[in-house]
């Protein structure tokens, strides 16, 4: 055998060697990344029952919803009606006007209801990432972050199933903060929120949250401390049952006392009253006092096209509209404007007449249901209260 058919053998032997050895450290990456995904230190949440659980992260102050949840009954009086909501499908996504990465990432103020561009960042950190509604995740660094760098990372991860994700930072001058470009962190944490008005965090978004929370994390060299997930179950529930035992909205219906409003007709009386058109043909009545703010809507009852209707219902979103709105008076204000601007009549779902006496009666529940959100540190129409009930 000649020196160069040795060489030959010995340079493929290497050869076959070293493919044998990339491929095993390619199974073991890969297999390392997928025990790292779905890894738990817990019993599988599936096989085991979550109610003796106790609901509680460490340095968490949880809202007490653990009581029986009041009777709201009473509120949707014959009176008064309790209009179904438009819930999206469980996982469902609702439609936003798209947003390019960036500039979601440098206006933390887009994603927060009833926020004033001139909040402190502070403030606006306590808003994004609320220990009440959402599940803490930290995220430890070995030095500090700049903004620059990590922002093109954190925007792939804005939402899992509806529920939104946000990300602060410790700046350098000790305060948390919103991420922007410029800024210098030493440390994060990400947000993702418990509930909203359709659903509870379940267990396949909160997966997802972890793995691609992970992924962020490889990419920014940062590493999470990932809560135990059926903890998290446990508070997302909780959270849920207080969301949906104070889902009201609350209904007084207008009905003609004569022939059928013609809809050019009402328009005009409608945007008089001070109604704002949508586009859609929803009516709106502005909070003009708070600027941009929505006090109650009205139905018309009929589709959009039509030519006439006998028949409006006046909404109110009670969790949306702070008490010192009165959001109910004005609105029951509103319908006696509209009882002599329309000749109409107040009445019930049966068309019987409401009573002054009967109207006050339901205002009285509706200060009781606001003192109820107070007690459980969710006060109606606040940042907290208006991220739930969206």
């Amino acid at each position: 055998m000649t020196d160069l058919q040795m060489s030959l053998i010995a340079a493929g032997g290497v050869f076959v060697v070293g493919v044998i050895s990339y491929n095993k450290w390619q199974e073991y990456k890969a297999r390392k990344s997928v025990e790292r995904a779905f890894a738990h230190d817990h019993d599988d949440v599936l096989m085991t029952g979550g109610a003796d659980v106790a609901p509680a992260h460490a340095g968490r102050h949880e809202p007490v919803l653990d009581g029986a949840l009041p009777n709201h009954d009473a509120l949707i009086e014959p009176s008064i009606m309790a209009e179904p909501l438009q819930h999206a499908a469980p996982g469902a996504v609702p439609a936003a006007a798209p947003m390019p990465a960036a500039a979601a990432a440098l206006d933390p103020i887009a994603g927060l209801p009833a926020v004033k561009p001139d909040t402190p960042p502070a403030q606006l950190a306590e808003n994004l990432v609320d220990p009440l509604i959402d599940c803490l995740i930290p995220l430890n660094s070995e030095g500090p972050l700049r903004g620059d760098r990590i922002l093109p990372a954190l925007v792939k991860l804005r939402r899992v199933g509806n529920k939104p994700v946000h990300f602060v930072g410790l700046a350098v001058n000790g305060d948390w903060e919103p991420i922007v470009h410029g800024g210098v962190y030493t440390k994060l944490q990400a947000g993702v929120q418990l509930a909203t008005r359709t659903t509870a965090l379940n267990e396949l978004e909160y997966s997802e949250m972890v793995t691609r929370l992970r992924a962020v994390g490889d990419e920014i060299g940062a590493e999470p401390e990932v809560p135990d997930m059926i903890e998290v179950m446990s508070e997302a529930k909780t959270l849920h049952r207080f969301v949906a035992g104070h889902d009201a909205q609350l209904g007084v219906n207008l009905a003609s006392k004569g022939a059928p409003w013609a809809m050019a007709t009402l328009i005009g009386a409608l945007e008089n009253a001070g109604f704002d058109v949508r586009p859609d043909g929803k009516f709106v009545m502005p909070d003009r006092e708070e600027g941009g703010g929505t006090l109650f809507t009205l139905s018309t009852n009929v589709t959009l096209g039509a030519d006439t209707t006998s028949r409006l219902t006046l909404l109110l979103d009670v969790p949306c509209v702070a008490p010192a709105r009165d959001g109910f008076g004005k609105m029951v204000a509103c319908a006696k404007d509209l009882v002599q601007r329309l000749d109409a009549a107040i009445v019930d779902d049966y068309d019987q007449p409401l009573t002054d006496a009967t109207l006050e009666e339901i205002a009285g529940q509706v200060r009781e249901f606001y003192q109820e959100m107070d007690a459980s540190d969710i006060a109606a129409g606040s940042t907290r209260a208006l991220r739930l009930f969206s």
